[in-house]
């Protein structure tokens, strides 16, 4: 009986075989704008690149064979399989922006695939186990447990934010933010801009001393110690346990424990009422879509009459694209995490109850985070590294670099979108005209 293996070894047997360099070469349609090495000793595009790529291992090319398209690109390039030449494995940006610019792969015909997988090997293209940073695919992980139930999201967030608050002291800097910053002009500092941020959200939210803010999704508390600098009491609520515990440290160290007080803690659980506002910075891309309405309905029943929610999210560029993240941030980096258009997040809010107010699009102001947090990456290398570990480190570096593309290229946008809770006769009590600076 003729099996698939001896038909393709049939088919290409009258072909010579190919270098790695030629099917990269094959699949690239010819056009191969910067310099491809691979462990054969085959080259391909240009010798005198500044920039490119090293294939260092079969292995690699295993991870490229098994898996096309991102996730295969990824887990090369975190098991350190695949080199980026020219730039620093913590910040490949500027040979992503080469790749989407000028790189565009191709299906091979039947014959020609024929005599990639003979020149190959069988043995090369069984696929293998992942990078160890790799978490279960979407459907494994759905057979396991509810999708954002209360112990799934726990699981998720666990998995992104509790790598190390020493490693995210390295690359977000003192502010300890990892949520876009609000720039002013591109060569503030990033500290400075994240500052700014804050000011911003404090300002939209009318907040003054004696106020109650409830801060969801917080983090390490940087919002929620904001404003409780200016005599606001806050709690905060995150699903990290290391978050929660180094924001409880930093409230004890600045003195601010009797105004302010992060718990490690679902949402969902907050049973105190009556906030004169709500700040949720950086947590919307974590719940899913589906759930929007329960989440804004609480986020209503939390405030009183008057009071304000500020929702500070990343989104899509329109509302029709599924909501779902890609293969490498779902395994990667935000497992369950989902984006969906600005539009359909006021639609939610409006739909509930909640008045729009305020929307603005700061997507290029992500791109310049991005690119701070990156070069801190970068400059804490060995820290990092010594931290949690090389394969860690370059998913990060693949993150935000990719992401800072997306931001630039209008893939994905950031909105703040600011609502009241009317009273019962649609009152809203607030200024004529915006009452911040922007």
């Amino acid at each position: 009986m003729t099996t698939f293996k001896d038909f393709i070894d049939t088919r290409a047997d009258s072909a010579p075989k190919l270098t790695i360099a030629e099917i990269f070469e094959i699949l690239a349609d010819g056009d191969v704008p910067f310099r491809f090495t691979a462990y054969d000793g085959s080259e391909a595009g240009r010798a005198d690149a500044p920039l490119g790529l090293h294939l260092k291992t079969p292995r690699g090319t295993t991870y490229l064979a098994t898996a096309p398209g991102d996730l295969g690109m990824a887990r090369a390039y975190v098991s350190g399989d695949l080199e980026p030449i020219g730039v620093h494995p913590g910040d490949p940006y500027e040979v992503l922006k080469v790749m989407e610019d000028h790189l565009q792969f191709r299906r091979p015909s039947a014959m020609t695939l024929a005599n990639i997988t003979r020149s190959l090997g069988w043995d090369i293209l069984r696929p293998i186990a992942p990078p160890p940073q790799e978490t279960l695919p979407r459907w494994r992980r759905i057979a396991e447990g509810l999708r954002h139930s209360k112990g799934r999201d726990a699981e998720v967030i666990s998995h992104h934010y509790d790598v190390s608050n020493v490693f995210y002291e390295h690359v977000l800097g003192p502010s300890m933010t990892y949520t876009c910053a609000t720039y002013e002009a591109p060569d503030w500092t990033l500290e400075e801009a994240q500052e700014n941020k804050y000011r911003l959200v404090f300002d939209k939210l009318r907040l003054k001393e004696g106020d109650r803010l409830l801060d969801i999704g917080c983090g390490w508390g940087s919002m929620v110690r904001y404003a409780a600098r200016r005599g606001v009491h806050v709690i905060g609520a995150t699903l990290s346990q290391q978050q929660a515990e180094w924001a409880q440290k930093a409230i004890a160290e600045e003195g601010l424990s009797d105004l302010a007080e992060v718990r490690h803690s679902d949402y969902r659980d907050i049973a105190e009422t009556g906030f004169d506002a709500v700040s949720s910075i950086g947590l919307t891309e974590h719940i899913g879509v589906q759930n929007y309405p329960s989440y804004f309905k609480f986020v209503q029943s939390k405030l009183r009459d008057g009071g304000l929610l500020l929702n500070h999210c990343i989104t899509r560029k329109d509302n029709v694209r599924s909501s779902k993240a890609g293969d490498f941030i779902d395994r990667y980096v935000f497992p369950d995490g989902e984006l969906i258009g600005s539009g359909r997040i006021i639609t939610e809010m409006q739909n509930i109850g909640l008045e729009v107010r305020h929307e603005e699009n700061l997507r290029e102001h992500y791109a310049l985070t991005l690119k701070e947090w990156c070069q801190n990456l970068v400059d804490n290398w060995d820290a990092c590294v010594a931290e949690v570990g090389e394969g860690t480190a370059r998913v990060w570096g693949l993150y935000m670099a990719g992401s800072r593309l997306g931001f630039e290229r209008n893939v994905v946008q950031l909105h703040q979108v600011l609502a009241v809770k009317l009273g019962p006769k649609g009152e809203a009590d607030l200024p004529l005209r915006p009452w911040w600076v922007a």
